[in-house]
Parts: C-alpha cells; sequence; structure tokens
C-alpha cells in the first residue's frame, strides 16, 4: 500500500505566527511541526508533507510568495519551496528564534534571537552552495529581540526588544543612521511598525500603550557613507576578521546613551503621542497586534480575546470584539487590508474576520483536547471525530473543513460511527447518553440512555442502522436500543469485566462484544438476543473488528496478539504477535527503558482494509503497522509524526539529559518541594498538569480505513491524519507486452479501433494517456465500446472514471460511460461485489460531490428565472421587454459566480 500523507484535520492552528499569502486569498498557518495552507476563495486546506523536528514557532514569507522559512522551538530552520512543497535546505541557527522577517525588495532577511538581530543574504535569486549567508550582525538591546518591521524601501529596519526599548537601524552603513535607540515604553516591546514610505514609527509595549514617534529626515534623506570612512571602518574590520576561520559578517554595536559627537549630524526622532487601549483600571495584557500600511489600519489582540481595530495616527477606534475566551496570539492583515486573521493558541483557534461587512470568512477550531475516536461517512465524503473536550465534528475530507460541530455531550466522547444511509452520526459519552445527529437539519433527534446512568465505551449500529448498541465500563453490560422508537430494547448480562469494543457484523444481524474478561461473546440480534458463541482468549480483550464481508473476525488483546477467528466456527485462523513492531518510545519520566515498558503495551485500536486483505493496527506509540492477514506478516510499518516536542517520541533518551539519578525531566525547576518531580501514577494519560511544562504523548487512538479504499485515517495527538494511495508518481504497469508503447497506443487509436486502445492504454496505466484514449472515443460509439470490454478492464475504467470525476470537467461524458458500464456489466459485476465495492463507493463519492454542487446552482437559477417572471408581471406589460434582458444579464453573472 503505497500510502503518502495526504492532510491533516483537526487541528487548524498551534503556535506561531500567521501569515497571508502574496496575493492575499491564502493563509499559511503552523500547525505543531507542519504547516497548512488555507485557500479562502476556494474553501480548501492543504498541509504541506514536510515537518520540523520541533513545533513551528515562526514563518517568514518571501515578498514574492515562493520561499518560506520555518523556524522551530531550538532555533533549527527549513527553507521550504511554496510552489514544490518541498524542502530546499536546513539551516541551524543555535539558538531560539524570536521572528524572522524578509525585506520588501527580497534581498536580505532578519532574524532576532538572543539580544541580537542577524541579517542574512536572502536565498533563492542565484544558484549557491550555502542558501543562509550572514550579512550583518546588529547589537544593541539588553533583553531579548521580540519583532521586526522594514521600512518599504528596504534601507532601515525596527527591533523591538524585551528591555522596553526599540532600535532603529539601517540595513546599509546610511552616513546620519547606523542606529537609534527609543524609549518612552514600561513594558516588553510586543510590536514596531514603520509608516508608508517614511521613517516615522508606532511602537507598542505589553502594557498596552502606543507610541508614535516621528523622524526628522525622509527616507530620500539617508546619506550613502562617504566611501572614505567606509573603507577605513572596512579595514578594521579585516584586520579582526584574520583571526576568524569564517567571515562573521560586519558588526553593528548600538549603545543606548551615544555622545554629542556621535549624534551631530545624524536622524534624530522625537514623540509626538502616546495612546493607551486600556480604560482606567483595565489590566488587560495586549498579546498581538498587525498594521496595515496603505490603510493606517491597526489590529491589536489582548489576552482576554479581545481585538480593537484604531484609525492611525489619530488613534480612532473603528470597532473593538471578543472573538475568543483565550489570548489571541497571532494577527495577520492580508494585502488589501480586508481580511484579519486571528490565531488563538490556547483553544486551536484560527479566524478570518471581514472587517468592513464584520462576518467571518473562516472560523475553524479543532478539538481542545485529543481526538479519541473517528468514522468515515459510508461513500467516503464526511469524517466524524469525538473528542474528550464532549464536541462532535464532522469534516469534509475533500476541502479538510470541519462543517457542523455537535455539542450536547457534557463528558468526553468514546466512540463515533454513521448509520449506513449516511445522514445519521452516532456517538456515546462518558456522560451516560448515546446521542443520534441528524445531518440534514444538524441537529439531535434522539437521546438513548440507560435505566441506571453508566458511562459508555464503545458503540455499534446494524448494518440496517435500525439496531444501537452501547457497552458499559462500570456495570459489564451491553445495552440495546431501536433507532425509530429511541426505547431500550434489552440488555445483554453475561460479561463480568467492562466492555471493551463493540462490532457488528457488516453482512448479519450478528455482534459480537470484547471484554475485559478475556472473553469475546457474539450475540445473534433475531434469535432473542441469546449468546451464540464465546470465543476464549488468554489475555483481556480491547478491540474486535469484522471483515468487510462478514467472514472473518480480528481480535487484539492485551498481550500484544492479534488473533483472526473464523466465528461460524468458533475456529482460531491465525494469530499476529505484534507487540515489537509497536515500537514504544521512552518517556522523560519514564525509570525504566523502552524496551521494557513495551513488555505491557499492546494494540488498542484495528481495522481491516476495504477489501479485507490487510488489517492497520496501532496503539500507544508513533507507529501504525499495516499487516497482510493471509500471509501474517508486517507489511509496512507507518511513522506517524517526527515532532519531538511530544513525549514518548524516542527509544533512547538524551544522554546529555541523563545523570547518576536518572533523567533532568524529573527535576522541576521552581517546584517548592526538594523531592523533585512526582513519578506519574500508572495510566495517567496526559502529564501532570500542574508542572509548569509537561509534554503530551504520542499515540494512536483510533484508525479507520476509507470505505472507498483510496485513504485511511488515524487520530492521533497531533490531530486527525489522512493517508491516501498516491498513484501519480509510479510507474505500474499491468501486464505489459512489447508491443505496448504510446505511439502504438495514438496508431490505434488513429485507425478508431477504440477498445483495443483502451486496453493498451490501461496495461501501460500511465494516467494522462488513458484519459486521452477515452476522450477520444465519441459518444455514440460508448456503447459499442463498453460492450466489447474484458470483464477485468470494466473494474479499471470504472476506477479510472472515479478519479477523472474529482477533476475533469467532461461531467455528461463521464456519466455515459459510467452508466452504459454499469447497465451492460451490472450483473456480472454483482458477483464480485465485495471486490469491487470500494471502487462503486469511489465513483458513487465522486457523482455525489458533483451532484450536489450542480443541483445547488440549478436551484439558483431556477429562483433567479421565478424572480424575473414575477417583477415582469408586477412592472405592468409595457416595460416587459427590456426587464427581461435585464433580469437575464444578471442571471448570467449570477451563474458566472457560482460556476
Amino acid at each position: 500500500l503505497p500510502s503518502q500523507f495526504s492532510g491533516l484535520l483537526g487541528t487548524v492552528y498551534r503556535r506561531g505566527n500567521l501569515s497571508f499569502t502574496r496575493d492575499g486569498s491564502a493563509l499559511i498557518s503552523p500547525v505543531g511541526n507542519r504547516i497548512s495552507v488555507f485557500d479562502l476563495k476556494n474553501n480548501k486546506c492543504e498541509t504541506f508533507p514536510l515537518a520540523t523536528r520541533l513545533n513551528i514557532v515562526c514563518v517568514g514569507l518571501s515578498p514574492d510568495g515562493s520561499l518560506a522559512i520555518l523556524i522551530d522551538e531550538e532555533g533549527a530552520a527549513l527553507l521550504v519551496s511554496l510552489i514544490g512543497k518541498c524542502v530546499i535546505h536546513h539551516f541551524y541557527f543555535h539558538k531560539p528564534v524570536h521572528s524572522v522577517s524578509f525585506s520588501p525588495d527580497g534581498k536580505k532577511f532578519v532574524i532576532t534571537k538572543d539580544n541580537v538581530a542577524l541579517m542574512y543574504h536572502a536565498p533563492g535569486k542565484k544558484r549557491e552552495f550555502n542558501a543562509f549567508v550572514l550579512d550583518k550582525t546588529y547589537y544593541g538591546p539588553y533583553d531579548e529581540t521580540t519583532c521586526i518591521d522594514w521600512t518599504d524601501d528596504s534601507k532601515c529596519f525596527a527591533v523591538g526588544s524585551k528591555d522596553m526599548s526599540t532600535w532603529v537601524f539601517g540595513a546599509e552603513r546610511w552616513a546620519n543612521l547606523i542606529y537609534y535607540s527609543l524609549g518612552g515604553h514600561k513594558d516588553i516591546i510586543v510590536a514596531c511598525f514603520f509608516e508608508e514610505n517614511s521613517l516615522d514609527l508606532y511602537t507598542i509595549s505589553q502594557d498596552a500603550a502606543l507610541c508614535v514617534w516621528q523622524c526628522d529626515t525622509e527616507l530620500d534623506g539617508l546619506k550613502p557613507m562617504p566611501p572614505k570612512d567606509a573603507a577605513r571602518e572596512k579595514n578594521a574590520e579585516k584586520n579582526d576578521e584574520e583571526f576568524f576561520e569564517e567571515p562573521k559578517g560586519e558588526e553593528i554595536r548600538g549603545k543606548a546613551n551615544p555622545n554629542e559627537q556621535e549624534t551631530r549630524d545624524k536622524v534624530k526622532y522625537s514623540r509626538v503621542a502616546k495612546y493607551f487601549f486600556n480604560k482606567e483600571g483595565d489590566f488587560n495584557n495586549l498579546t498581538s497586534a498587525a498594521y496595515h500600511k496603505k490603510t493606517h489600519l491597526l489590529v491589536t489582540g489582548f489576552a482576554s480575546g479581545i481585538f480593537h481595530l484604531h484609525e492611525l495616527p489619530d488613534f480612532n477606534l473603528i470597532h473593538s470584539l471578543s472573538i475568543s475566551d483565550q489570548r489571541i496570539a497571532s494577527i495577520s492583515i492580508n494585502c488589501t487590508g480586508d481580511w484579519i486573521a486571528f490565531g488563538c493558541s490556547g483553544l486551536g483557534q484560527l479566524l478570518v474576520w471581514e472587517w468592513q461587512s464584520e462576518s467571518y470568512v473562516l472560523k475553524q477550531q479543532g478539538h481542545f483536547n485529543s481526538m479519541v475516536s473517528l468514522a468515515y461517512s459510508p461513500d467516503g465524503q464526511y469524517i466524524v471525530t469525538g473528542g474528550e473536550d464532549g464536541k462532535v465534528k464532522v469534516w469534509n475530507t475533500s476541502s479538510s473543513f470541519c462543517f457542523v460541530t455537535f455539542t450536547e455531550h457534557t463528558s468526553g466522547v468514546t466512540a463515533v460511527t454513521f448509520t449506513s444511509n449516511g445522514y445519521v452520526i452516532l456517538s456515546a459519552s462518558l456522560d451516560g447518553t448515546v446521542r443520534a445527529f441528524d445531518l440534514h437539519r444538524y441537529r439531535n433527534f434522539r437521546t438513548f440512555t440507560s435505566p441506571r446512568p453508566s458511562q459508555f465505551s464503545c458503540l455499534a449500529v446494524d448494518s440496517s442502522g435500525e439496531i444501537v448498541s452501547a457497552g458499559s465500563q462500570d456495570s459489564f453490560e451491553i445495552f440495546i436500543w431501536s433507532m425509530q422508537s429511541g426505547r431500550l430494547l434489552d440488555v445483554l448480562s453475561g460479561h463480568e469485566g467492562p466492555i471493551s469494543s463493540l462490532s457488528f457484523n457488516p453482512m448479519k444481524c450478528v455482534l459480537a462484544s470484547a471484554s475485559w474478561d478475556k472473553t469475546v461473546k457474539l450475540w445473534d440480534m433475531l434469535d432473542s438476543w441469546r449468546t451464540k458463541e464465546t470465543l476464549i482468549l488468554n489475555s483481556d480483550v480491547l478491540v474486535v473488528a469484522f471483515r468487510p464481508d462478514g467472514k472473518e473476525l480480528a481480535v487484539a488483546a492485551l498481550n500484544g496478539q492479534i488473533t483472526f477467528w473464523d466465528h461460524e466456527n468458533g475456529v482460531q485462523t491465525g494469530s499476529i504477535e505484534g507487540r515489537h513492531d509497536l515500537q514504544m518510545g521512552r518517556k522523560e519520566l519514564d525509570k525504566i527503558t523502552a524496551k521494557q515498558a513495551a513488555k505491557g503495551k499492546s494494540f488498542t485500536t484495528l481495522c481491516y482494509s476495504a477489501d479485507g486483505q490487510s488489517v492497520l493496527a496501532g496503539g500507544l506509540s508513533k507507529f501504525v503497522c499495516i499487516y497482510n492477514v493471509k500471509e501474517q506478516i508486517l507489511m509496512k510499518k507507518f511513522e506517524i509524526s517526527c515532532n519531538f516536542s511530544l513525549d514518548a517520541m524516542e527509544e533512547y533518551l538524551d544522554r546529555r539529559k541523563m545523570t547518576e539519578f536518572g533523567s533532568m525531566a524529573l527535576i522541576d525547576e521552581g517546584a517548592g518541594g526538594e523531592d523533585g518531580v512526582a513519578i506519574p501514577l500508572p495510566g495517567v494519560k496526559r502529564g501532570d498538569m500542574s508542572y509548569r511544562h509537561f509534554k503530551p504523548e504520542i499515540r494512536v487512538t483510533c484508525l479507520r480505513f476509507s470505505p472507498t479504499g483510496r485513504s485511511w485515517a488515524a487520530t492521533t495527538t497531533e490531530g486527525l491524519l489522512i493517508y491516501s494511495l498516491d498513484s501519480g508518481l509510479i510507474f505500474d504497469p499491468f501486464e505489459l507486452d512489447i508491443d505496448v508503447t504510446p505511439s502504438n497506443i495514438h496508431k490505434t487509436l488513429h485507425q478508431k479501433e477504440y477498445t483495443m486502445a483502451i486496453i493498451m492504454a490501461f496495461k501501460l496505466n500511465e494516467k494522462k494517456l488513458i484519459q486521452e484514449v477515452i476522450e477520444a472515443v465519441p459518444s455514440n460509439e460508448i456503447d459499442v465500446v463498453c460492450s466489447s470490454l474484458p470483464d477485468l478492464y470494466v473494474e479499471k475504467v470504472l476506477e479510472f472514471l472515479a478519479s477523472a470525476f474529482e477533476i475533469s470537467c467532461h461531467l455528461e461524458f463521464y456519466l455515459i460511460w459510467a452508466h452504459k458500464l454499469l447497465m451492460l456489466h451490472g450483473q456480472k459485476l454483482k458477483t464480485r461485489s465485495v471486490k469491487l465495492l470500494p471502487v462503486i463507493q469511489f465513483l458513487q463519492k465522486s457523482i455525489q460531490h458533483h451532484f450536489e454542487d450542480v443541483s445547488k446552482l440549478c436551484e439558483w437559477n431556477i429562483y433567479n428565472i421565478k424572480y424575473a417572471l414575477a417583477i415582469s408581471q408586477q412592472r405592468g406589460m409595457k416595460r416587459l421587454a427590456e426587464e427581461t434582458l435585464v433580469d437575464e444579464d444578471d442571471l448570467d453573472s449570477d451563474s458566472d459566480y457560482l460556476m
């Protein structure tokens, strides 16, 4: 299964700065150690298939929009091409970096770390061996630097610092401006901004104060240094540099209190005004700010989740709004100044606000805590996830956006599932309810409860969608309800331990229940709910899953084994010893090695692939394993994450952190007691919340295969990861002969032997060629070609049609193909229905997607025509001709807008 990472859902923003692309229509958001691009015009989200070692802290975009620099928590940087979506260069800054910014002309970029600002030559303008070449180092601030802003012509830049000062540096050594220090604040500088085409500056501090600085010189008034002085300085530096092996670049050392001689004939700044955002008595920390130079619009975000819009330099309040109850961590304005993006790292919220119409362009939020379970809809178009925050969210797989959130549960959701028609979602929760949600009206239309309150740990619904069952953690019982009436039909007792997993046979009305009492029981729903069979295992059973054709049962137990059962005869058909494949990592606070810890670990989630030939398994580690059921061997191991900001990622702890008394992580700085850190209790899922820093642990909580067979999804600590089969990059011929060449295929096509040409194209298996051949068949010949296609190629054509629907505009042409194939070969295909189901569901998903789009468009057009008719009847008969014409024009423009 050549699966590749294709998308990250469920997490939209973690930390770091948001940035709009050059045209202002897409937003780049750092999500943990990856970046996602939200295309706001086409309503799509894409996560790049590249990752840093730790969480990303800052992102710098080049002005032409082709390159980005991603810098993580330790100062390791990636130079990334946004066009090719690949890593071009790795660089290490050795210290945490606070901000990065390209100059507007794209020739330089500045990063701030510790109390220095480093200016580098921007990469990518010419071919070079090292992409990051240091140009100048600027010293000045006493404390850490926090923010950067450039003048419009790239002559100077300003740097804010935690020592409450702001420094203006010349990008070149100007005769009248090398450095300038500005005070005037009583708290950390959060942001500084130059006015458009000017050296005038605004500085904003954390105590919500804004200073306006006026400069006595224009940008054109910056004089280059006379060649004599420049040469003298260069020589002095050359003598210093002889001792160094590598060129260090120029150094500029600023002084906070220069003497009179140094300030003569130099640029001078004066403070014109100082404004305060907070009313008297308010103590609301300002956490982020952004400024749009053309419209003079200042946006400021606060720790309480409020943001203000002001017009500068007069400081007029345009409006203020509370958008969250957590601090706003990052703000960005797009190039036109219409859209403002906000990121709140506490809740993982991402909002794009259009301030003129006062409406949201985008409003997304992931699960506040971790996701626990997921389920695909029957056509594979939607995914539903349940989280420990009690929310149930539904995501669109093609756009990667969440379009509805249900918040009715009052405690963590433990399981979610779709019914077979795809319009009802069921969720089980620890609050003692199972709720059914309707996807037409987006409401909770049924709530199932048990006679005595009990916490539900698992959920299953039968293939007809009529019988709902949930297993209880505390009373060891299984509850059965009717979907129609909402009544409790029966309570199945017999297990002697908590119920860990339930699964309905897709073909029969048989329920399998797994429990910690080391048994799997099979219940026949039609025969007065009697136990049909009890399968006894030699360890606690954690998860059970039926094969899509219902003929086999897979069971994962606490001893790390996956066993396969023929449940009709109650016989075990195979087993896989999977503990070594899980490969646990060692947590920072663990006293024992990963190898020892792995002895008590096992798979906690299991699912069959759509064709039933392989099984996916995952647990409390960063690996997902794919096993072949028949051969009982490991086919592939996927590493879900390479983010070392998460715990339990490495098998061996870093030797530098190990002392003779154990790991350094066991000593919590600032903890009052002398005992250091208490060892976590067994079973604690995430670190102790009372510590200053605790790392979330990497784990895979749920795995599901898409019914279309094209992708699979995993809920992990990082979010919902989707892996899809990538067929575009592999040359994978099928029954290839020596005569099958592109030129021969074109020759056959030219002779109008269409069936032969299609067969040859599929043998070569080049997607572009297949498309060319199929689109060359005249529409009146499709019937004949379909009837003469061999059976083997029918399913290949169907699979091609399903993928072509997603990108092609020849909708009717491909629909004729699909219709003719299914009409002519339907009976034969029915005999192989189990094997073909994924392909048919993939086809159905593609057609359904178009159906929804086109039906919306048609309804809109019908409405417009009716509106035009109604208007013409109201206005009397004289103006009928002009009215209709005007309305038709409107109608056309509306249709174009929708297309």
